[in-house]
């Protein structure tokens, strides 16, 4: 199995489908927005930032797949996967066990050289409330599909990692 994953991580056909994927969910994101009206809070942009991040990890790693470039791809696609657990895993708790107490920002906050949210406001501006249940597909809310989709992301970024070097030992022995 890591043999798999180690010769298809130097494949350019591997990096565009997970480049494609994140594209896909960012277009669906797009949609939900746009075209179902449903607004986005401040931690659904920082996980359309952490999808964008996986989006070009993919693209990064297809310029040169068996280059030094995979492996910046592939630490950018794990961060960005890690992250965005972290962020839904935020999220999920906030609509599941919401608190006075406890709540997401008002703004998007983002560095002063990336101000995002003010290049494309379309795109990376909230104005939707964290706790509120907006849509859900087989009795699921989005942030808990969200959450899934991080997970798997997290967990196939992991294997590849694991890949690239359980398996170049084992061939070296």
């Amino acid at each position: 199995m890591l043999k798999f994953f180690y010769s298809y991580s130097q494949t350019r056909k591997a990096w565009l489908l997970l480049a494609i994927s994140a594209c896909i969910l960012e277009i669906i994101a797009l949609y939900f927005q746009h075209g179902m009206g449903l607004r986005p809070c401040v931690l659904c942009i920082y996980e359309r930032i952490a999808l964008f991040a996986i989006l070009a990890a993919g693209l990064i790693a297809v310029i040169a797949p068996k280059s030094t470039l995979r492996f910046v791809a592939l630490i950018l696609w794990l961060y960005s996967s890690w992250q965005g657990l972290k962020l839904t895993w935020e999220h999920t708790r906030l609509k599941f066990y919401p608190s006075p107490f406890d709540s997401c920002d008002f703004a998007v906050n983002l560095p002063s050289w990336l101000p995002l949210n003010h290049w494309f406001p379309a795109v990376f501006e909230a104005y939707g409330d964290c706790i509120q249940k907006q849509w859900s597909f087989l009795n699921i809310e989005m942030s808990v599909w969200l959450l899934i989709i991080f997970i798997a992301y997290f967990l196939l970024a992991i294997i590849i990692l694991l890949s690239q070097f359980l398996w170049f030992k084992k061939n070296n022995h």
